[in-house]
């Protein structure tokens, strides 16, 4: 039987007593240290939320839950762990072990802050003193254009026809033309784009989506631009400095949008996507031909993908190539596949044998669609002949969580319950020079950091 103090003392001595009493008191102390010391969502969760996950978790936003307060938090506060353990949330699906890692819309969260909130949620999920809440970010809603704080105002915005998107249907494309006619009166670089469904329900609803510009270019050819590429979880696409994308006054739009219905009726809903210019008569020293789709498929145009054929209850992986017939640089990587898509990766392979890991996703979810941006100084400079080599592998089995039934065959196809096969590339092709210049500029820098 366990003796108490008392008893300690009576048969043991004084010091024994004394010693135990010493050894309880310290236990106590480290008790009151370690409760003070754990987590509080006040001042260690709420700033790791607002920085990186109230975009979303809003009363505006396509978050399922707001996250913008304790009584918000708390009771997801298993959920939260278990996600950002996953690293599920926030959505960042790269491989962190391979390919290059410096992105500039990195929103995932670093192995501390997870292990903030871990030590939260084991704690009980504290509140802390409510006085030390931070001050909640300005939350903007699907209202308003995301690069518009930074570029101000847009040039110009064009409009797709309609739609009425049925609750709880199935997914629908919408592939309409319009004419491109008297919004500019010449030539112009374009500085960057940006699409999205209408507010507040068409923004609930839009999966992803094109619209392209095509009109016959300088050389008498026809050539198409993106004038805005919208997916869950990718923002506008904004060019680097001194690079442009270069369109012509007049031609045709062509709006491909992929809808996501939800358990109300979008009546009417009508995307836009807005335009951003260089000013008039301004040339940058880069053309960029914006977001491209690179295939690892039979290739060609639809349909496309011929090859794509999942049988039920398998893992299956494809392979595509590509060579580049000029020096490039790829400014952004972003996989696009469905629902049994589980990874895709983009390696470069070098005119002299050598080959580099550019991007890997290795968790993908189609529920997301996330373009992830190079650092300008670790944008991928790729020399002519290079060949470019996309590998996908599928998940047709019942370990899928999203796999909506691993019993069917699965072949190519628009449906989310379909299968797609490619990559979409942020293009900028060099000449020679630039290339050269661009990669002896990448060298110095390289030297300079060894030394």
């Amino acid at each position: 039987m366990m003796k108490s103090c008392t008893q300690f003392q009576s048969s043991w001595g004084p010091a024994v007593g004394a010693l135990a009493l010493v050894l309880l008191v310290g236990t106590a102390k480290a008790g009151v240290a370690q409760a003070q010391s754990s987590p509080t969502f006040t001042e260690d969760v709420a700033p790791i939320l607002y920085e990186s996950c109230v975009g979303c978790h809003q009363p505006n936003g396509i978050g399922p839950m707001p996250l913008l307060s304790y009584e918000d938090a708390r009771p997801y506060a298993a959920r939260i762990k278990r996600k950002v353990q996953a690293r599920e949330m926030p959505p960042w699906h790269l491989d962190p072990t391979v390919g290059i890692q410096a992105y500039k819309n990195d929103i995932s969260l670093s192995n501390s802050e997870i292990a903030r909130i871990v030590s939260w949620v084991d704690a009980g999920a504290p509140e802390g003193d409510p006085a030390k809440l931070p001050m909640l970010p300005d939350l903007p809603d699907g209202s308003v254009w995301q690069l518009e704080d930074l570029l101000g105002p847009p040039d110009f915005v064009i409009e797709a026809p309609p739609l009425t998107v049925a609750a709880n249907g199935q997914d629908q494309w919408w592939v309409q033309k319009t004419p491109f006619e008297g919004l500019i009166d010449g030539p112009r670089y374009v500085r960057a784009t940006e699409l999205k469904g209408s507010y507040p329900l068409g923004v609930k609803v839009l999966h992803h989506g094109h619209v392209t510009l095509g009109f016959e270019g300088e050389d008498g050819r026809r050539q198409s631009r993106p004038l805005g590429r919208q997916g869950i979880g990718k923002g506008g696409d904004l060019f680097p400095e001194t690079t442009g994308m270069l369109i012509q006054p007049s031609g045709e739009l062509s709006w491909n949008l992929h809808y996501f219905p939800i358990d109300e009726e979008v009546a009417n809903e009508r995307a836009t996507a807005a335009v951003w210019l260089y000013p008039e008569g301004y040339k940058p020293e880069y053309e960029t031909i914006g977001e491209q789709r690179f295939t690892a498929d039979s290739g060609g145009d639809m349909p496309w993908a011929g090859d794509i054929v999942i049988p039920p209850h398998s893992i299956k992986a494809q392979q595509g190539t590509h060579v580049l017939k000029g020096p490039a640089m790829v400014t952004s990587f972003r996989p696009h596949m469905h629902m049994r898509g589980r990874e895709q990766s983009l390696e470069a392979i070098y005119p002299d044998g050598r080959r580099e890991m550019l991007a890997k996703v290795d968790n993908y979810n189609h529920f997301w669609q996330i373009s992830y941006e190079y650092e300008d100084n670790a944008a991928p400079l790729l020399p002519k002949g290079t060949v470019l080599l996309i590998t996908t592998i599928w998940d047709n089995t019942a370990d899928n969580p999203v796999n909506p039934d691993p019993r069917q065959w699965v072949v190519f196809g628009q449906r989310g319950v379909d299968e797609m096969s490619h990559v979409w590339l942020g293009m900028t092709y060099l000449t020679d020079e630039q290339f050269e210049r661009l990669s002896a500029e990448r060298n110095r820098m390289a030297a300079r950091d060894d030394g």
